[in-house]
């Protein structure tokens, strides 16, 4: 029996370990690919920490959750073939859902910028009517996430971009990176409510990386100061670093254009997700954003899930 190296679970409690497992086998209307470069996002953790809902129910199994691959026939592909992992050598994937690559584009830069980049571009794209030349606000931005959302904001067209966080210091680096303001979130909640409502009160679009009584606070603080009540605000939930609820008065909808609504893999349509994954692929390879990957080989995994990364840094294991 031939054999690979990979990343594999053992134990929920512990990281993955450098292991020596079957070779994969396709079956019918399967493809087998040579894994290139994977990226450890928060996701990726949580996964193997058996804390996110696509974890495995059974052990041992392969870590990860996405991968650059290269196909059978050359080609470059990106893949997320959650719930049967990644951190292998080879593995084997459905061709109908291997999203392709251009030719010289970086897998490591690709592997580290795609997750961070997904749920900004997909609730741009897909969850609210956002045009070219709107204002969005990021909520939670000195995160990797939230960091790449104001680049995907200012990509996708938007005239002003408000990067709204906790890290003075990230919050500077966003200044100089794109975003036309920024407002750094404090324990002083009238001090940072006021930052917000001068900063983002006629806002078309607010992408939430926070919620929680952080987002309660800034609701307040930007429906309050808004002079256009009738304009539309769409305020979209992606992450909840703050808190998993809210608590909201209905006066704050009615009085307002105001919607609320999450964005996340049950959201979308898996064929409309597949052309936008296409899409940000292809924005990625062509330089329009990119996350700096902090590169580790596939023997270290221990060492890499222990890595923290700096701000502007994701992780990557290159095989």
């Amino acid at each position: 029996m031939s054999t690979i190296n990979a990343a594999v679970v053992e134990s929920f409690d512990e990281p993955p370990h450098f292991r020596s497992v079957p070779a994969p086998e396709a079956a019918p209307g399967q493809e087998e690919v040579e894994v290139l470069a994977v990226g450890v996002h928060p996701a990726t953790r949580g996964i193997a920490a058996g804390k996110h809902y696509t974890s495995p129910k059974t052990l041992p199994a392969l870590a990860g959750a996405d991968a650059v691959v290269r196909r059978e026939d050359g080609s470059l592909a990106f893949v997320m073939p959650m719930g049967s992992g990644s951190l292998a050598e080879r593995i084997v994937i459905d061709p109908a859902s291997a999203i392709p690559v251009p030719d010289g584009a970086d897998p490591a830069v690709l592997a580290a910028t795609m997750n961070p980049a997904l749920s900004s571009w997909t609730a741009l794209r897909t969850r609210v009517p956002f045009q070219a030349g709107q204002s969005v606000l990021v909520h939670g931005a000195t995160g990797n996430a939230g960091s790449t959302a104001v680049k995907v904001a200012k990509h996708l067209g938007a005239e002003r971009v408000i990067a709204a966080g906790r890290n003075r210091s990230r919050l500077d680096e966003l200044a100089a990176e794109g975003a036309d303001a920024v407002v750094q979130l404090t324990p002083d909640e009238d001090a940072t409510a006021a930052a917000l409502a001068e900063a983002a009160a006629n806002v078309d679009v607010v992408l939430d990386y926070v919620w929680g009584p952080p987002t309660e606070l800034a609701m307040r603080a930007v429906l309050g100061a808004r002079t256009e009540h009738t304009r539309l605000l769409d305020w979209v939930q992606i992450g909840g670093m703050g808190g998993d609820a809210i608590t909201l008065s209905g006066h704050a909808l009615r009085s307002n254009a105001f919607r609320i609504l999450g964005s996340g893999f049950g959201a979308v349509e898996m064929d409309v997700m597949h052309r936008e994954f296409t899409e940000l692929v292809a924005a990625i390879a062509a330089g329009g954003m990119a996350v700096r990957p902090h590169p580790f080989p596939l023997e270290k995994v221990e060492e890499a899930w222990a890595h923290q990364d700096d701000p502007g840094e994701r992780t990557v294991i290159l095989l």
